[in-house]
């Protein structure tokens, strides 16, 4: 990457405290010592399993959620504690997808109210400027502007999702944060959708933080991938050589679990992770992955591995060199 990154994630943390009134209260680490960079125009996979703090990591770069520690710098400036009156022109630049296209819009507004309501809001252009945009943004996404008039429950799975990105759209933003936003849709709808991304990307020159688990749509439309475990970054690549020569173990054992032939080539020999993640409240020391992973040794408990460049940006934090 080259020039001033869009968004920088630098040693973000976030914890939460866990226990009943009865029970002594412990920290849920669910993000623990993050730090990625985002290029404009760029699409950055974060992935993992259920619990590795994807959307917690999502939420905190919209400021939907406070960090514990470290920083988030948006196009240089440092939001992460940034008050409401520094928030709001934020707000206008990077805007969510949420993961359900019919409880993120609101069943008494017609498409027209739910499009024209972020401008209103930001009062943005007159009236009349505001329903030109609002037809702009429909033919953005390839609906009818006949749609402006019906509601939500009168368009289908994929069409909803459609007309959340045209909100999403609204206001020109320079980053997106997609999180988990084709994982309620079926097969053929999610193709629809990551395709549309893509190309708006490519229209809009948008940066997206596309937070998913199907591995396959994420090698298609990512240009880097991040991959989480319990809170923490195991490897961070671009796509192609993440997808073609893994170097953690737990980036392994996900991509083996993809059967079907991906971009990257034939289908791999199937790794069965045994057992199940550990809990955040309580993670093993050293490397969290080591309780699961098959090439651990004892020197795996006694450090945190650093992330670390195995040449070309690729980076992995394990401690072993010879096993990938």
């Amino acid at each position: 990457m080259t020039g001033m990154p869009l968004l920088t994630v630098d040693h973000l943390s976030v914890r939460f405290r866990a226990g009943g009134v009865l029970s002594r209260a412990r920290p849920v680490r669910a993000v623990e010592d993050v730090s990625f960079t985002m290029a404009p125009g760029e699409i950055v996979g974060l992935v993992g399993e259920s619990g590795s703090g994807k959307t917690t990591i999502g939420n905190a770069v919209l400021r939907l959620q406070d960090a514990t520690s470290g920083r988030i710098v948006f196009d240089g400036q440092d939001i992460t504690h940034a008050p409401e009156r520094v928030l709001k022109p934020f707000r206008k630049r990077v805007q969510p997808i949420f993961q359900d296209p019919y409880g993120s819009l609101d069943p008494r507004m017609t498409v027209a109210a739910i499009l024209a309501e972020p401008l209103t809001i930001h009062r943005i252009g007159s009236r009349a400027a505001r329903q030109e945009r609002v037809a702009e943004l429909l033919g953005l996404v390839g609906l009818p502007v006949d749609a402006l008039g019906r509601y939500p429950h009168q368009f289908s799975g994929g069409q909803r999702q459609r007309i959340g990105i045209a909100r999403a759209l609204a206001l020109n933003p320079d980053l997106l944060v997609a999180d988990e936003a084709v994982s309620a849709l079926d097969v053929s709808l999610q193709a629809q959708i990551v395709n549309l991304l893509r190309d708006l990307q490519m229209r809009l020159r948008l940066a997206i933080l596309f937070i998913a688990h199907d591995l396959a749509v994420v090698e298609y439309l990512s240009d880097r991938v991040i991959v989480l475990y319990l809170g923490r970054v195991m490897e961070i690549a671009s796509a192609h050589a993440l997808y073609r020569r893994p170097r953690h173990p737990y980036t392994e054992a996900l991509l083996s679990a993809v059967l079907e032939p991906t971009i990257a080539g034939p289908a791999r020999r199937r790794i069965v992770l045994e057992g199940d993640p550990p809990s955040p409240a309580d993670p093993p020391s050293g490397c969290v992955f080591r309780t699961r992973c098959r090439y651990a040794v004892a020197e795996c408990a006694g450090a945190v591995p650093p992330l670390r460049d195995v040449g070309s940006g690729h980076q992995t934090a394990c401690l072993r060199d010879d096993i990938l």
